[in-house]
């Protein structure tokens, strides 16, 4: 979020809106200042992060999006209370990363709803208590949700990127306190509509970017909880794959058979 370095759209570097890289005179962008399907890449030095050497990097590259998006979203932007109750919509890695953070909080009911149920199993990893499938719900997702949590859960995360699902969880929350957290970046109609009852029920719908962490200061203290086991990483990595495969990787995650596919660049 910050004014100087803010995400840089266009593929250039910030000081002088310049690539770095070219192939036979024909600038390569830099793909969300980052480029990181290369052996090199060069990023603004307020862009990168010192960790410790002793950290396997295969791994803890996962902490560079989703998975610190969901821990930052249940710990920082959310604040997820010891007892309570939590809808997730969409068990990807960020929504399974939203599970483990509200496990670590102490929630009492953490429920996952995904259409893929082959997610059942996988959640429960991650803290998951309930699943629920809407295709196998003869009621409203919403209602069944109410059902569980004797009149709606405390925290909400959108985790879909479907600006539709975020009415359907703020009516899943329940009234006076609910708290709907939208995580997930739509792919088509980025306008948002939700009837004005809504918030004057008293319920509360907050977006979130990166989680709310502050990445220079605040990744060196999630790789750290990652050394002291304090949170888990490797259990979403379900694929490595070489670079020259790396459209296997994309094929597994459009059809839902993966969490997060790292590729390894030739050595």
């Amino acid at each position: 979020m910050c004014q100087v370095l803010g995400l840089e759209r266009r593929g250039v570097m910030h000081s002088d809106q310049k690539t770095r890289f070219s192939i036979k005179g024909k600038p390569i962008y830099h793909y969300c200042a980052v480029s990181s399907f290369s052996e090199y890449t060069v990023v603004h030095s307020g862009c990168a992060v010192k960790v410790s050497l002793a950290v396997p990097l295969e791994k803890i590259c996962l902490l560079s999006c989703g998975v610190a998006a969901g821990l930052g979203a249940a710990w920082n932007v959310a604040d997820i209370s010891k007892g309570s109750t939590v809808v997730i919509y969409g068990l990807g890695t960020v929504g399974l990363s939203v599970a483990q953070g509200a496990k670590v909080r102490g929630a009492s009911q953490i429920i996952g709803v995904d259409i893929n149920p082959e997610k059942s199993e996988i959640a429960k990893t991650f803290g998951v208590t309930h699943f629920v499938n809407p295709k196998e719900c003869n009621d409203s997702i919403q209602q069944v949700i109410n059902r569980i949590t004797d009149g709606g859960a405390d925290y909400a995360f959108e985790c879909i990127g479907d600006t539709g699902m975020i009415t359907t969880a703020l009516q899943s929350c329940c009234q006076g306190w609910g708290l709907t957290v939208t995580l997930g970046v739509p792919k088509v109609n980025p306008e948002l509509t939700a009837h004005y009852g809504m918030f004057l029920s008293g319920r509360t719908l907050k977006g979130s970017l990166f989680g709310g962490w502050k990445p220079k200061s605040d990744l060196p203290s999630l790789v750290d909880m990652y050394s002291k086991k304090d949170i888990q990483i490797d259990e979403y990595i379900t694929h490595n794959i070489s670079f020259e495969d790396i459209n296997q990787a994309f094929t597994l995650m459009k059809e839902g058979k993966c969490l997060r596919c790292v590729i390894h660049l030739p050595a």
